[in-house]
């Protein structure tokens, strides 16, 4: 019963079924099924796999998509229920979310998605977040690293603003920046004093388990 379950949640993702792997979530917590096995051995490693096709360029972004929303919907559903016993093994802390004045939220979520399959405890602050909101999360949760993203060369300049609330607040040294999205090269990052630049949801892994092994 044990590994049948962890099949569905692997399979369910690794075939793009968002309807498959919700249901295998609610049936982990029917049974009293371990969540934590079930996110880490279940979806997770069918995350892991999804991710490294796309890398290999045998599957389009819109499967990565799907089954990244696929890890979101059942995460939503499993992560309640961690607080009852056994905390995850955490790789390390993230604080992600699209800049203020900018609503594109797709590339951010497949890079929390992807994240969370690695190991990361990831704190989604959603796509318009201002400032404030950065600076909040940072106080309250105390990440290794914060990623940003822009999909509009207007909102770009609210990294740098983010950034330099944090060095206000005296936050700065405390964390790793991490920027990403279309319109975001590695020159950029540099200009603003990021750390460094993720080129697209695989690279933004590989880079923060970088910056948090330094």
């Amino acid at each position: 019963m044990a590994e049948d379950v962890l099949k569905r949640l692997k399979e369910a993702i690794m075939t793009y079924d968002v309807e498959g792997a919700v249901e295998a979530s609610k049936e982990v917590i029917k049974t009293g099924f371990d969540p934590l096995k079930a996110i880490e051995q279940g979806l997770g490693e069918g995350l892991k796999v999804v991710g490294e096709k796309f890398g290999a360029g045998e599957i389009f972004l819109p499967m990565l998509m799907i089954a990244a929303q696929a890890m979101k919907e059942s995460l939503a559903i499993l992560e309640p229920t961690l607080a009852k016993g056994t905390s995850r093994k955490v790789a390390g802390k993230v604080v992600i979310g699209t800049v203020e004045g900018d609503i594109h939220d797709i590339g951010k979520s497949i890079v929390a998605a992807m994240l969370t399959a690695n190991g990361f405890e990831v704190h989604d602050i959603g796509c318009d977040a201002p400032t404030s909101k950065f600076v909040e999360k940072v106080k309250a949760v105390n990440p290794d690293i914060i990623g940003m993203s822009a999909l509009l060369t207007t909102t770009m300049p609210k990294m740098t603003e983010v950034i330099n609330a944090l060095k206000k607040e005296g936050l700065r040294g405390k964390v790793k920046i991490i920027v990403g999205g279309a319109p975001v090269s590695a020159a950029w990052a540099e200009q603003i004093g990021a750390d460094s630049y993720g080129e697209d949801a695989m690279a933004a892994v590989d880079v923060v388990k970088k910056l948090v092994g330094k």
